[in-house]
């Protein structure tokens, strides 16, 4: 028996033995892990499926959906967004638990802009069944120039949504004080393409150019580790899957003078401090990172 034949043994035996360690990993094509849902004409294989063109046009938006769901862990796609002027478009990443009435989600959406104005990134978090807590923020750099890897983060102790390496949203778990926090729900991972220019760019007050069509996004390195449902129950109360431990509980010092850099020169909208929306401060706004 060959020594990379024994070590593969090993590693399943050893996948066996503790199968509530073991976590879904990075696929090595798209189809591997994901499924179109939306207009398979307008979504398009790069690569043998190791990248995927996005595709907007008059006809169709479009969009693409994990197979499986997941509970805790963390899901990043390396995504380069649309050029030139792409004013009334949303190109969306995000989680969601699919369910009507108490929903759980969490969102990056890209909001398209005029040439030469900065693109705006959008979060926002659903947490049994309430949502309403949009941040934006400025990129401080041109997204389609190049790949750039996306990230969130969720574990039990805060969900973290990372632009490369750089945290630009931080929600902690404050059950503790009544605050709601998704942690039973299993969200699948989702991605879409689509028209939203009655509110996407400045508002709404800027339209989509139909004459700029077909707007296209590209998306690579899809990589989702975390705990696969159905799977082993007992994997997301696992306190040994790498998300869940010290490195990950709160920010590094390096993180967390990043994200202060980013709400200090980049962030133009925060749910927390609209007071024509919240006289009160929502409870969460006050937890910090």
């Amino acid at each position: 028996m060959t020594m990379a034949l024994t070590n593969a043994f090993v590693l399943l035996f050893s996948c066996v033995l503790a199968i509530s360690f073991c976590v879904w990993g990075k696929p090595a094509t798209f189809l591997d892990d994901f499924q179109i849902t939306w207009s398979d004409s307008h979504i398009r294989q790069i690569d043998g499926g190791k990248a995927i063109q996005l595709v907007l046009d008059q006809n169709s938006g479009c969009g693409f959906a994990s197979k499986r769901k997941y509970l805790f862990g963390r899901v990043s796609m390396k995504i380069k967004l649309i050029p030139g002027d792409s004013a009334g478009t949303v190109t969306a990443f995000y989680m969601n638990s699919d369910t009507d009435i108490v929903r759980d989600e969490l969102d990056f959406e890209f909001l398209g802009n005029r040439s030469g104005q900065p693109y705006t990134v959008q979060t926002n978090i659903y947490a049994h069944g309430k949502g309403d807590r949009e941040q934006r923020v400025n990129l401080w750099f041109d997204p389609s120039a190049d790949f750039h890897t996306y990230t969130i983060m969720w574990n039990h102790h805060h969900i973290v949504f990372y632009v490369d390496d750089v945290p630009i949203r931080v929600y902690k778990n404050n059950e503790a004080r009544n605050i709601p926090f998704p942690k039973f729900q299993p969200m699948g991972v989702y991605s879409t393409l689509w028209e939203a220019d009655d509110w996407a760019t400045r508002g709404g007050l800027e339209k989509i150019d139909w004459s700029k069509a077909p707007f296209l996004a590209y998306y690579k390195d899809f990589d989702i580790e975390g705990c696969p449902v159905p799977g082993p129950a007992s994997c997301a109360s696992n306190t040994g899957n790498w998300w869940e431990g010290s490195t990950y509980q709160a920010l590094n010092a390096m993180e967390a003078r990043r994200y202060r850099w980013v709400r200090m020169n980049h962030m133009i909208y925060d749910y927390c401090t609209d007071k024509s929306r919240y006289p009160v401060i929502p409870p969460e706004c006050i937890a910090g990172i």
